[in-house]
């Protein structure tokens, strides 16, 4: 079931950080360590609004694949609503 498999996504506060001179910003030790984030990796940023969203490269294709198997599920939900 698609709930099921999204309790992976929980939610964590991990902190506040502080943007430097040249925009750079520290992603606290806690978060780094819990999301495996290590030097060089590559990390998209998603923007909504006033909101920030980043992301391990890496972990795209695994929610691509995800989502293509439970594309019809995806579509039945979001037509009720």
């Amino acid at each position: 079931m698609i709930k099921k498999d999204f309790k992976k996504f929980e939610k964590k506060f991990y902190g506040s950080t502080i943007i430097g001179e040249r925009g750079q910003i520290v992603i606290p030790k806690e978060a780094r360590d819990d999301l495996k984030l290590k030097k060089g990796d590559k990390i998209l940023v998603f923007g909504m609004k006033e909101m920030i969203t980043l992301m391990k490269f890496s972990e795209v294709k695994k929610i691509m694949s995800y989502l293509e198997k439970h594309l019809e599920d995806l579509r039945k939900i979001l037509k009720q609503k």
